[in-house]
Parts: C-alpha cells; structure tokens; sequence
C-alpha cells in the first residue's frame, strides 16, 4: 500500500534522469543513491488515505492489469508495446549518456519516461472504467 501514495510514485520519475545523470558524469555514488532509494522508495511513504491521486491509481491500475486481468506487461498487444518500446529507448539512453552525448541521452530518456507515462495513462482509464461499470 506504501508504493501506491503518490509521492512515492513521482518521486520514483526522478531516479531514470539521476542514473543518467551518474552515467553520464561518472558519479557512481549517485547511481547508488538513486539505486538504494528505488529499493527503499515502497517503505518510505505512509499509504495513501484514498486512491483520489492518479499516481496512486497508476499502481492500483498495474496490480489489476497484471493480477485481476492476468495480462502481461511485455508483449505486442497495446497497452504493453508501449513497455516493449521502452527497452531499447532507455537502452540507447543509458548507451548515449555512458558515450557522453549529452542531448541523445536527454532525447531517449524523455521518450523512455514519455512511453512509461502513456502506459500507464492507458491501464489507469482502463481501470477506471472497469471500477465505474462495477460500481
């Protein structure tokens, strides 16, 4: 429940531009912060009192469409291509930022985090669709 309050889920957009940013400038113990604060991010945050926030919803959405719907999250049907096309755009980001070139790294990172936020934006109106037709 402590990973669906908001705060936990955006601060969770911080750490793909903090690990580039460690690629790209070689500071190894920023990777480890932004590393260990993934890990402790579910912990950090108290759970939320209602699912009135759409970052909240966004987890909500996930665990429905991987448990309730038994659907993947990698495969080639929509919403998941989405996820599938998100590898090589944060596989070429962490490339361009290791290479130092600075404006690839930024260009693919936004579309990695572009291609998470649609994902997400599709499973979190399905979602409530579902929730308004069974209430």
């Amino acid at each position: 429940m402590r990973h669906s309050n908001p705060k936990s889920g955006w601060s969770r957009m911080l750490v793909l531009p903090a690990l580039l940013y460690a690629v790209y400038r070689r500071e190894w113990r920023v990777a480890a912060v932004a590393v260990a604060f993934t890990i402790l991010n579910p912990i950090l945050f108290s759970p939320p009192a209602d699912d009135d926030a759409w970052m909240t919803r966004v987890v909500y959405a996930e665990r429905w469409w991987t448990t309730d719907e038994a659907r993947g999250v990698l495969d080639l049907s929509y919403p998941n291509v989405l996820n599938v096309l998100n590898i090589p755009a944060s596989g070429y980001a962490f490339l361009t930022a290791y290479r130092r070139q600075p404006f690839r790294a930024v260009l693919a990172g936004l579309v990695s985090m572009a291609l998470k936020l649609w994902y997400v934006g599709v499973l979190v109106r399905r979602y409530d669709a579902e929730k308004s037709r069974s209430s």
